[in-house]
Formats: structure tokens, sequence, C-alpha cells
């Protein structure tokens, strides 16, 4: 990302690209690393790959219908990112329940990470990847751009295209029925 591109909204960046396609590229620079971590934990990190430049490529083509009155583009491309995974959804579940009966993430993570963190959380990992995996698709959505990604609610809201209210009812039924799959009290 040159300096000029750094200091330009994403809203312009698109505006810009209607006329000059390469000012695309400086959104893919910006966020193209944060939508792989996405869809690497969501499916796994080959199909992370693919989903990425899928979802680079449909925000290109739909470029011209980009609302402009939202300067940053990160939600609506967590959103297309968010519809292609769900077309992996059987792929996501078998991989959760496999996670759940194994205990082991396929997504690598450094030594030192992965020490301190299966020694601290080896059992609740495997619970926690169940839980998900019992999810509705809609609760996970919400639950995971949440807490993997700390998109606000307005945010998730605008990348599924749902409601502000909608976003709070799934996110506290998928933290409910998570509470209960560990075991774990309501506060």
């Amino acid at each position: 990302m040159t300096v000029e591109t750094a200091e330009i909204d994403d809203a312009e960046l698109i505006r810009r690209s209607a006329s000059d396609p390469e000012q695309f590229a400086a959104l893919f620079d910006r966020y193209a690393r944060q939508i792989h971590l996405y869809a690497a934990r969501r499916i796994g990190t080959q199909a992370a790959d693919d989903i990425v430049a899928e979802t680079f490529l449909a925000a290109f083509r739909r470029r011209g219908s980009y609302d402009l009155s939202f300067p940053l583009a990160r939600p609506w491309l967590y959103g297309i990112a968010t519809t292609l995974i769900a077309r992996h959804r059987r792929q996501e579940e078998r991989m959760l329940r496999a996670l759940s009966r194994t205990g082991v993430d396929p997504l690598p993570e450094p030594m030192a990470d992965v020490v301190v963190s299966r020694v601290a959380a080896r059992d609740k990992e495997r619970e926690l990847a169940g839980a998900l995996a019992s999810l509705s698709r809609g609760d996970r959505d919400v639950l995971l751009l949440i807490a993997w990604e700390g998109l606000s609610y307005e945010e998730v809201a605008q990348s599924l295209g749902i409601p502000l209210g909608t976003v709070r009812s799934r996110l506290h039924r998928a933290k409910k029925k998570t509470r209960a799959a560990l075991g774990e009290e309501e506060l």
C-alpha cells in the first residue's frame, strides 16, 4: 500500500476503483490477512485461501453497489466472507465435530502459544468445539464475528445484513447455549 492510499478511507478507495481498478488493491492489503484468519478459524487454512480470493473477487465485482456512506469496508468484507463460508457449512461442522472428538486444532499456532493454551484449556477446547458445532449457523456467525474478529454489534449487523436486535438476540442465545454445553452457570 502506498503512502497515498494509506490515508484514504475505504469508501473513497472503492469510489476511485471505478475509474482506476488498481485502487482496489489497497483494500486487499488492508484486510486480506484479517479475512484469512477469520476464514481459517471457521473452515481451515486450506479453504481460507479460497475464501479470501473469492471474497475480494466478489467485492471487486460488487464494488459499484457498495454504500459509500460507510467509510470502512471491513464489515462488508466480513459479510461477503461469512456468506461464502456458509457454502462450506457442512465442512465447518465436520471440522468442529472432529475437534470436539479429538481435541486437535487444525490451525497451527506458534509453539509457545501451543504449549500454554494446550496445558490450560485442553479439556474445555473439545467441549467448546462441540458447543460451537451445535449452534445454528446464524448464531455461530454472530458469536464468532464478535468473539474472534472483534466486530461491534453494528458491524455484525451490517456484515450479515440483519437488524441490530437480531444480532443481540442471536448472541444472547449463542452465549446461553455455549455456557450450558460447557456446564457453566449464567452470570
